[in-house]
């Protein structure tokens, strides 16, 4: 018999109970390609496994924090179609260790609490183009980055133009992800891959989670002392020829 007949099968019922969604969210994940289909078996009953399970646990992690259901499949579709159940455990681990606090719901009057002031039309253009917040539907309703309120509230008052926020922004955004890119490239040649060739280590999970737990803060403060000595080599070589 093989491994895969001993996989546990569930209706998509048990499917929904175990993951704490609803049946309408499994199929409705379904429809739009972000869960595989269900084995067919007797009586046309569809039948899911653990990787659908896990997959369901996945959605969960990157809706938590704050990707849309297109970014959301947008992320699936790079992932590798042969991923096994501890495969996608693993990306739910890097994912959950390396994404930054969720965006919160917040409205206008509590926004201005927070900030400790109050915020014109234009306050709140300012900090939505330095990315400290995020626009609604609802337009006495934003989505924030708390862990940035706080910069961006004392840069209001700096004599900077709203374009050169906007500009500095987009070079800025360019560029991490030019590193975050290659840093992937790297973590996924030289860190997954060898780690999933040894997959059958009991440990294999808690290894994963623990090196992109070490990692994280590694990298980060790596990226802000090789910003803060280029930037200050470009202005002193700036200055010097004047």
């Amino acid at each position: 018999m093989s491994d895969e007949e001993h996989e546990p099968r569930y209706t998509v019922d048990e499917l929904a109970a175990r993951a704490g969604v609803t049946v309408r969210t499994v199929r409705f994940y379904g429809t739009r390609g972000l869960l595989p289909p269900p084995v067919i078996g007797a009586r046309r009953v569809g039948h899911y496994g653990p990787g659908h399970l896990s997959r369901l646990a996945l959605i969960e992690e990157l809706q938590r924090q704050g990707m849309t259901l297109a970014a959301i499949e947008r992320y699936l579709e790079q992932l590798p179609a042969d991923l096994s159940e501890q495969d996608l455990a693993i990306h739910r681990a890097l994912v959950a260790s390396w994404a930054p606090e969720s965006a919160e719901e917040i409205t206008l009057r509590e926004l201005e609490r927070r900030a400790g002031r109050g915020l014109t039309g234009q306050d709140v253009d300012r900090l939505a183009a330095m990315g400290v917040l995020d626009r609604t539907a609802d337009a006495d309703t934003f989505r924030l980055d708390g862990t940035l309120l706080r910069l961006g509230v004392e840069l209001l008052d700096v004599p900077i133009e709203h374009e050169t926020i906007l500009a500095s922004r987009t070079v800025l955004v360019e560029h991490a992800r030019a590193a975050a890119q290659e840093l992937s490239r790297l973590f996924r040649d030289e860190v997954w891959n060898p780690y999933r060739e040894s997959a059958e280590d009991p440990d294999h999970l808690n290894a994963m989670r623990s090196l992109s737990a070490h990692m994280q803060p590694m990298v980060v403060q790596a990226l802000v002392t090789a910003f803060q000595r280029s930037l200050r080599e470009e202005l002193r070589a700036a200055f010097r020829s004047r």
